[in-house]
């Protein structure tokens, strides 16, 4: 066989790779939107009923990080009043802001809101499912487009305005797991606030208060991404003729 002819074969024998590939997409793509999608929508409604607001509620857990006692100073021995030097160095060392130097919390480590954990675990899944799904039903809208041509493109319009959707629900999806890795950050530096000052009651409030921010968030997120299923399911069955076929109807008109 000559080096042209060999050539000629490995190419036709990627392109027919190529071509089963593109076939498994569509096929893919139809089950997806059959099956898959209605199947998600039905799950992530029923987490969504299971995040109730009276949840917030239980929502709480303790920092593990107790109060200190007091430190109780002692005038010195003779009861003098210290120098005039003295007193403005200790002054300087009252004002200081830097709080208290944590090394070990007297209770072991201070515990992560297992709660929001154990949502945070079940969204994930479901969001970069969403991901994925968006990002296949992209390609197969894109497999499905004709070739271009003068005319008669209605359809294929409607096929790219139902991939701009997709590509829109592929970003948004992207951020709700940014969100989800942003909250765990914002409660560590609370918490190391709380033990560097543990008397400030405030920054224990601050806790609370991000905790159920987190899973009003988490609550939100998951309606989103349920909605997400839901808006592009029913958008592709109400055109599923435009987005499978976007000429074939016109070009029948023709032939009258």
């Amino acid at each position: 066989m000559s080096k042209k002819a060999a050539k000629d074969s490995k190419r036709s024998a990627t392109l027919q790779k190529v071509k089963e590939f593109k076939d498994n997409f569509k096929e893919e793509g139809d089950h997806l939107v059959q099956d898959v999608f209605p199947a998600k929508i039905l799950e992530l409604e029923e987490l969504y009923q299971s995040m109730t607001m009276s949840c917030l509620a239980d929502i709480h857990v303790d920092l593990n990080i107790p109060v200190p006692d007091p430190i109780l100073f002692s005038n010195n021995a003779s009861g003098d009043e210290p120098s005039g030097k003295k007193r403005k160095i200790e002054n300087d060392n009252h004002n200081d802001v830097s709080g208290t130097p944590v090394m070990i919390l007297p209770n072991g480590p201070a515990p992560s809101n297992k709660k929001l954990v154990v949502l945070a675990e079940k969204l994930k899944p479901l969001i970069r499912d969403l991901i994925d799904h968006a990002n296949m039903m992209k390609m197969w809208i894109a497999f499905l487009i004709p070739k271009i041509e003068d005319g008669n493109n209605f359809g294929v319009s409607v096929q790219e305005e139902t991939m701009g959707e997709a590509r829109q629900v592929e970003t948004e999806a992207a951020t709700y797991l940014d969100q989800v890795s942003r909250y765990f950050i914002s409660r560590a530096k609370l918490i190391s606030k709380v033990a560097k000052y543990p008397h400030i009651e405030d920054y224990r409030q601050a806790v609370r208060e991000l905790d159920e921010k987190e899973f009003v968030s988490l609550r939100l997120i998951c309606c989103e991404v349920r909605n997400h299923y839901a808006s592009l399911h029913d958008l592709v069955l109400k055109n599923i003729d435009k987005i499978k076929k976007p000429r074939s109807m016109n070009a029948e008109n023709l032939l009258y």
